[in-house]
């Protein structure tokens, strides 16, 4: 039985859409899965189970700012309308802009459109999706001519062949790489294909590998079309009845992929593994693809997945259960956004620009005669015209884009050079924070309230929990108190998000008559009572009677009957050609680089950070190395490395690896200047964009390698921030229980840092302290103590190496006891607490520890290893590494 003090919402996290059961108890938010949401089933990943841990004051920005100085709401939000209308009136509308985030809730997103788009009378209104699905986006109208996600999660189940290309599913989208686990597990017959160029855990689940050389998707599924047709496996009814195209896509895939063998070199797989792949998609008759960043993020995202969609339209697989294209969606409400129109090239509700009636019906609609006409600047234009000056004034809710967009240096000058940035945030220091002329205090999850939409098109309520912290307020209301003060009071007198929802619905509805896919009617007239308990439902929701259980609960697939959304009813093949990366790797940057998710991360860190155990198991920036390119480029294991392109040079701690493939690195795209020195992404990748869906190719980078010389490294534990930003050329931030960690790395001598660290903790002078030093070993540990608890220590050796210290992370929630008073003069934990690298994020057990179970107990599954440790046992998400691990120890074992 439910506790009533339980509250149903949504996970704030990936486009899932977790359901979660959350209650606050003691002022702190307690989180659990939902096991009736049918996202998850109950099912949440580390860092779900962590969202709780987040929702705390620390860092929280909690009252407006005007130029540093806090003001009051009302001078804040008046400043905004007349520097707007300033604006406005010399350089006219379109020198206004707003950048917004798949953090938004469908409300916010929705008051932020109208506003811009209907009333400022500005096209230029993107979002931080534009970063990660814009290329299915395109996608999707070019076949389906309209963005529709044809089918849902329990396809998963239903399918007998399932692809996972351009995603490590594993750690972007664990709850769903659980839900293809279960579903092996019952059916032994089902098949999973892992299109990667690196074998990542999502591999373990796969029953074959196709570790593709990046970029050349389109030549994968070309070479498929063209298998199909070869081996009599097309579906000529569907096609000739309901698709148009087919001709010119086979011709140009036939002509492409003519040679097999070629093909396969090309791709860099064997002639086997590509038949392989091919025979099961061919005889196989449910199949599922899921796709996500490996697909979108790309100069011909676009093409790629068209040439997807082409392979199950012209096999007929698709709109029926187990069957589709299927795009994974990376932010918790990316869908939303792109329901409502927060992006640059649509309007409003799946209504279209190059729509006349679409523009009348919306004019209409929203009784305004200052609808934009034509679309706007997408993400990386936006900030273009604003480094040039074209436009004055930026607004920028929920997303930092000083480290998620390429080519950080051109981001940062935009902002500096801008004469006006707004800034809407519920964390007070950010990358993007620093250029803000104002910053407004936005309420964060577990405040707010309003709806989501995942990637199967499923509606999910997310409720507050708390009142907001300080004087935050939710967007929607910071929305429309701007537009009431610029004089747009009528169309803009919400009083709540409940009749946000109800316009939004209605619009959907507004002469719609089956006309467009997004139809919301059912919600026309939904009261206040229904909003608040409304439960998870996918849309279409078109039934205009009492709401059932059983229909908030079926499965809806769209073009089951064969019926698209462009004009003649039919989907489109497009004839999609080969163009490999806007990029070409050449002498002096000669290796690939590739970027990605980590999994206990997420975005920019400004709310994963603030829990302690999601930083255990990767707690720095890395670079994976294949070892013979290490061994040339003379870098060394777990040292630091300098990877360089044409647009700049991070720092991250080389990780050698056979995860790669030679000529090819990856690096993981969270860490920002807030927590690290060098460790921003975006300073490597350039703008290079897919000119349909204007996404950036950030899976195709051209670096070069070396090693960073460094005289000496340390491990620093605080209580306190200390000042390491100006002092080291590499510095690492780490929140950890009740303090911080930091890892810094320096040019400068061993004994100017140990002087420098010394300095910094002056006022922990009266402590009493333990030291050690060894000059020949140039190797330094000191440790503050007071009432037995740890204060500070550091640790200064010229190699940090692959020690473990993470028995260092709860130090400073412990008694200082004779063995850990060992463990600090030694540098090494020399008791139960010298675990190894946290595996586990949940329950914080590392690899010694399994490693040592596994070998003690004879373990050889992971229930086991749970049964015996609890590792693997609460969230599931280090299921794979377990698993690994009991291969590694079965194999070793056995020699």
């Amino acid at each position: 039985m439910v506790d009533n003090h339980w509250i149903k919402t949504t996970c704030a996290f990936c486009g899932v859409g977790c359901g979660i059961e959350a209650r606050v108890k003691n002022n702190k938010v307690i989180v659990r899965g939902d096991k009736q949401h049918p996202a998850n089933f109950g099912r949440l990943c580390s860092k779900g189970m962590a969202l709780g841990e987040t929702v705390i004051e620390q860092g929280r920005l909690l009252q407006p700012q005007i130029e540093g100085q806090t003001t009051h709401w009302d001078t804040a939000l008046t400043t905004i309308a007349d520097t707007f209308q300033n604006i406005i009136d010399e350089y006219g509308p379109e020198a206004i802009a707003f950048y917004l985030s798949g953090q938004l809730l469908t409300e916010d997103y929705y008051v932020a459109n109208k506003l811009m788009k209907g009333f400022i009378g500005s096209p230029n209104i993107d979002t931080n999706s534009r970063l990660c699905m814009s290329s299915s986006v395109a996608g999707h109208k070019r076949a389906f001519g309209s963005d529709t996600v044809p089918g849902c999660y329990e396809d998963l189940e239903k399918a007998e062949l399932i692809i996972i290309t351009g995603s490590n599913l594993a750690w972007c989208h664990p709850v769903l790489y659980q839900r293809i686990s279960a579903a092996k597990q019952l059916n032994n017959t089902l098949k999973v294909v892992l299109i990667d160029p690196r074998r990542t855990f999502t591999t373990q689940i796969a029953d074959l590998h196709l570790a593709i050389q990046p970029g050349t998707d389109v030549l994968l599924f070309n070479g498929l079309l063209h298998y199909l047709e070869k081996v009599n496996k097309l579906n000529y009814e569907f096609i000739n009845n309901h698709t148009e195209g087919f001709t010119a896509a086979l011709h140009v895939a036939t002509t492409e992929t003519i040679d097999h063998e070629q093909l396969a070199t090309i791709l860099g797989v064997s002639p086997h593994v590509l038949t392989q792949f091919y025979q099961w998609f061919a005889e196989i008759d449910n199949v599922v693809t899921l796709y996500s960043q490996g697909i979108n993020q790309s100069s011909c995202g676009t093409d790629k997945v068209n040439s997807i969609i082409n392979c199950h339209l012209a096999t007929g697989k698709i709109g029926k259960p187990g069957c589709g294209p299927f795009s994974l969606t990376g932010q918790p409400n990316a869908m939303g956004g792109r329901e409502v129109g927060g992006m640059a090239n649509t309007l409003a509700a799946h209504l279209e620009f190059n729509n006349p009636h679409h523009h009348e019906l919306l004019s209409q609609f929203w009784q305004t005669q200052r609808l934009v006409k034509q679309p706007g600047l997408k993400a990386i234009e936006l900030f273009d015209a604003i480094a040039t000056g074209k436009i004055k004034a930026v607004w920028i809710m929920a997303t930092n884009p000083v480290v998620s967009l390429p080519n950080t240096k051109l981001v940062e000058t935009a902002l500096q050079a801008c004469p006006f940035v707004v800034v809407s945030d519920c964390m007070m220091e950010t990358d993007t924070n620093q250029y803000a002329n104002i910053r407004l205090p936005a309420a964060s999850w577990g405040e707010k309230s309003g709806t989501v939409t995942n990637s199967e098109r499923r509606i999910s309520r997310q409720r507050s929990l708390k009142k907001p912290s300080g004087e935050a307020k939710p967007d929607w209301w910071i929305i429309t108190e701007v537009a009431k003060k610029m004089g747009f009071n009528q169309a803009f007198n919400f009083k709540n998000e409940v009749e946000i929802f109800k316009e939004y619905a209605q619009l959907t509805a507004y002469k719609n008559n089956g006309s467009r896919d997004l139809d919301l009617s059912a919600f026309k007239h939904l009261t206040d009572d229904e909003y608040n308990n409304l439960a998870p439902i996918q849309w279409p929701v078109t039934f205009s009677n009492q709401l059932t259980p059983n229909q908030l609960t079926k499965n809806k697939r769209f073009f089951d009957d064969g019926q698209f959304y462009t004009p003649s009813k039919k989907a489109q093949f497009i004839a999609v050609q080969f163009k490999p990366p806007a990029s070409k790797v050449n002498t002096n940057f000669p290796f690939i680089l590739n970027t990605g998710r980590i999994r206990d991360q997420w975005h920019t860190m400004t709310r994963t950070s603030l829990a302690p155990r999601l930083s255990t198991h990767i707690p720095e920036p890395f670079i994976n190395i294949h070892p013979v390119d290490a061994y040339k480029q003379q870098i060394i294991n777990f040292e630091l490395a300098r990877i360089t392109s044409s647009q700049g040079t991070v720092i991250a701690r080389a990780c050698i690896s056979e995860e790669v493939k030679p000529g090819q690195v990856f690096m993981p795209i969270h860490w920002t200047h807030v927590l690290s020195s060098n460790g921003q992404i975006g300073k490597l990748i350039n703008s290079h964009v897919d000119p349909l869906s204007g996404q950036p190719e950030s899976k195709f980078t051209p670096v070069t390698l070396s090693p960073w010389n460094y005289q000496c490294e340390a491990i620093i534990i605080t209580k306190q921030n200390i000042q390491v930003e100006e002092k080291f050329e590499y510095w690492v931030k780490q929140n950890i229980k009740n303090g911080y960690l930091y890892r810094v790395a320096s040019q400068q001598s061993v004994k100017k840092m140990l002087n420098f660290l010394l300095t910094q903790l002056n006022t922990l002078q009266s402590c009493s302290r333990l030291e050690f030093y060894d000059s020949s070993a140039q190797q330094h540990r000191y440790s503050f103590i007071q009432n037995q608890q740890l204060q500070a220590c550091f640790f200064i050796v010229p190699r940090l190496n692959q020690n473990d210290f993470t028995w260092l992370n709860e130090i400073l929630t412990t008694n200082i006891h004779v063995h850990i008073q060992q463990s600090l003069l030694s540098g090494n934990a020399i008791d139960q607490s010298a675990q190894g690298k946290i595996i586990c994020a949940c329950k914080q057990v590392g690899d010694k520890t399994i490693c040592n179970a596994i070998n003690k107990h004879h373990l050889e599954t992971v229930k086991a290893v749970g049964s015996v440790t609890q590792a693997g046992s609460v969230c599931g998400s280090c299921i794979p590494e377990i698993e690994t691990l009991l291969a590694t120890s079965s194999h070793s074992q056995s020699l």
